[in-house]
């Protein structure tokens, strides 16, 4: 995620600068025909086209940014969970290892499902975190995540049987799994439920054809102009096309994402903190982005 107020031009530039080269060019081309040929360009209604444009780049994106904001939501919600099932194991565990089992299967939960989404390997921080036992059991099922908050179920039912917590506090506990679970269900449909083919197929199509019709309506106004008023023109619609491009998957890992690695640092931070061990520093932006 982009932090601070600076505009970032370069990065605009660098994501729309191929589509934008060729929109110019085409300019260029329109225009010389203009300048050194008796062909009569045709008439547009670019205005109305364009206003057309502008509301479905629109609605495509309000639809982008409501699937990226809700991952955030669903990210907040994860990291008030953790912090409340760390609570309850420091108020009804005490200080024994059981509770730094728990904590530490958490904090192994909150990574290993930032790199389900990426679509990266959580097996280091698994192990690093709850253990070698932990990341053996977690490997045996497709879904590592699920198998670890199923470990803290396990260690909360061993306190049951052990008489450590009664029934209700027992409830206490499952409740706050089922929120982390309820999150984790939320963020894996936004992960595999990406928008309708329409949505991405056909802003792109007209888009296109509207940078192309572009130099063609405005070359008798601004004649020699026209390559720049055009490309000037285009680069807003290309990049609010690409913003709607970039927001449609908020857990790829790219620079406009929900920074899920920050997220599971304050897990981390916090949840350490909760049982008095040594907690690392916060993660700070690298050039601006916050991963």
């Amino acid at each position: 995620m982009i932090v601070g107020a600076r505009p970032r031009t370069r990065q605009i530039f660098l994501e729309i600068w191929r589509p934008l080269s060729i929109l110019f060019l085409w300019d260029v081309t329109v225009t010389a025909v203009h300048l050194y040929s008796p062909i009569k360009e045709p008439a547009f209604p670019i205005a109305l086209f364009g206003t057309a444009i502008a509301l479905f780049l629109g609605f495509r994106t309000n639809a982008a940014y409501a699937r990226w904001w809700e991952a955030r939501t669903l990210w907040g919600a994860l990291i008030n969970a953790s912090r409340s099932l760390a609570r309850l194991s420091s108020t009804f565990l005490g200080a024994g290892e059981l509770r730094r089992e728990v904590v530490l299967l958490q904090i192994a939960f909150a990574h290993s499902m930032r790199c389900r989404l990426r679509g990266q390997d959580p097996a280091e921080d698994i192990a690093r975190l709850a253990g070698a036992e932990a990341e053996r059991l977690a490997s045996e099922r497709s879904n590592k995540p699920n198998a670890l908050l199923r470990q803290i179920s396990q260690r909360i039912g061993l306190a049951r049987e052990e008489g450590r917590i009664d029934t209700i506090q027992q409830a206490l506990f499952e409740r706050t799994l089922t929120d982390i679970a309820n999150a984790q269900g939320g963020m894996e449909r936004i992960k595999n439920t990406p928008l309708p083919n329409g949505f991405q197929f056909l802003p792109n199509l007209f888009t296109r054809i509207f940078c192309v019709l572009l130099p063609i309506a405005l070359v008798e106004s601004l004649n020699l102009y026209t390559p720049f008023g055009s490309t000037l023109i285009g680069m807003i619609f290309l990049g609010a096309l690409r913003i709607g491009e970039d927001l449609t998957d908020p857990f790829s890992n790219g620079v406009h994402d929900v920074p899920l690695s920050t997220m599971c640092r304050v897990i981390e931070i916090d949840l350490l903190e909760e049982i008095g061990e040594p907690a690392p520093p916060p993660l700070a932006p690298v050039h601006g982005v916050q991963w």
